[in-house]
């Protein structure tokens, strides 16, 4: 395959600006709270309710640490609101234990879900009828589900509910990253699990995004530990899927994310870093946007950011309503910094991958 990018030269520069602000596409770039009401935080997500914006992410002391809950702002009138703790592991283990990866999503129809994990790996959700505002106690999700692992569902054609995820588990081979999807058609009330869809040792892969191709057929892209990102097709709308590869575009073992635009274009977030021989660069910066109309060339459209050395983050990415689309990310584990992007605007520019600066 030949993927065409724009390389920027913001990509690697130490002395680029420390986020797209001034970019003509960007309407908007702004943290989520000042002051933060936690010492760290990560992994955020964002989601368009009814009345207006929301985003979700876990913080506290430190990652792993039992204090780490899942806080939420909900958007009002331009601003984020003071965020709130919804969920913490004190309300389903006792000694309390820490949350993380949370994911929003709204179905077609019923209430806001809240999607979660806690410290062993178990899996919970909570619901809300008053978008985000309330939230109902937590139901643990049982029978191998593991419910979104860090990146939302997509809502099909035929009104059912496809959800990403993904398992990290130890093995003889060593650790073991699997791929797997989960379908409801009641509106998220049960799930059916579909995969494993790899081995899990040849390309190590875990946290998908869903793109939606014309004729029914869907793209699963994200995070290896093999230096690029992985792809992998559903013909039948994601029933069965065909056989995982290796994307040109690198991966620094680092989460995703990705978004299919109301046009038809698709929307990839991701730090543009990696090495060639597969040994994933731990440095996750920069920041990048890249857009393709097919889901196999794509084009660099943006970088959100590039300090070098600078954790710049799991990012999510959602179109509203109006058309923008809405980024967030984790900032330095210090804040979520919340992006607003006209894809109208985006200027796209191709290079060769056949190499990348370090």
């Amino acid at each position: 395959m030949i993927i065409r990018v724009i390389l920027l030269c913001a990509f690697f520069s130490a002395v680029a600006p420390l986020h797209a602000a001034n970019d003509p596409a960007v309407v908007a770039s702004e943290f989520i709270f000042d002051p933060a009401p936690h010492p760290q935080c990560h992994s955020s997500t964002i989601i368009e309710t009814k009345s207006g914006l929301a985003a979700a992410w876990f913080g506290g002391t430190k990652e792993g640490n039992p204090d780490v809950g899942i806080w939420l702002s909900r958007h009002r009138d331009g601003r984020w609101s003071a965020p709130v703790e919804v969920a913490n592991g004190a309300e389903t283990e006792n000694p309390r234990v820490n949350c993380l990866n949370p994911v929003l999503f709204q179905p077609a129809k019923g209430p806001l879900l809240l999607f979660y994990k806690t410290g062993n790996w178990w899996a919970y959700v909570k619901r809300s009828i008053d978008d985000g505002a309330t939230w109902s106690m937590p139901e643990r999700l049982y029978n191998g589900l593991y419910g979104p692992v860090k990146n939302k569902p997509v809502l099909l054609a035929d009104g059912s509910i496809l959800s990403p995820t993904s398992v990290e588990i130890p093995s003889p081979k060593g650790r073991c990253w699997r791929v797997h999807f989960e379908r409801s058609v009641n509106d998220g009330k049960s799930w059916q699990i579909i995969g494993p869809v790899n081995e899990g040792h040849e390309i190590q892969a875990i946290q998908p995004s869903i793109l939606l191709h014309p004729n029914n057929r869907l793209q699963a892209l994200g995070r290896t530990q093999q230096g690029r990102l992985f792809e992998i097709w559903s013909e039948d709308g994601g029933l069965s899927w065909g056989k995982m590869s290796l994307m040109d575009l690198p991966n620094n073992n680092c989460g995703t994310d990705a978004v299919t635009l109301s046009d038809g274009r698709h929307v990839l977030v991701y730090n543009h870093t990696g090495n060639r021989d597969g040994q994933p660069r731990g440095d996750r910066s920069p920041l990048n946007v890249a857009v393709s109309k097919d889901g196999k060339i794509w084009e660099a459209a943006l970088v959100l950011e590039s300090t070098p050395k600078r954790e710049l983050s799991y990012p999510a990415v959602i179109q509203a309503s109006d058309g923008l689309v809405n980024i967030t990310y984790t900032y330095r584990r210090m804040n979520i910094r919340h992006v607003v992007i006209d894809p109208a605007k985006l200027t796209l520019k191709p290079i060769l991958m056949d190499k990348w600066p370090e």
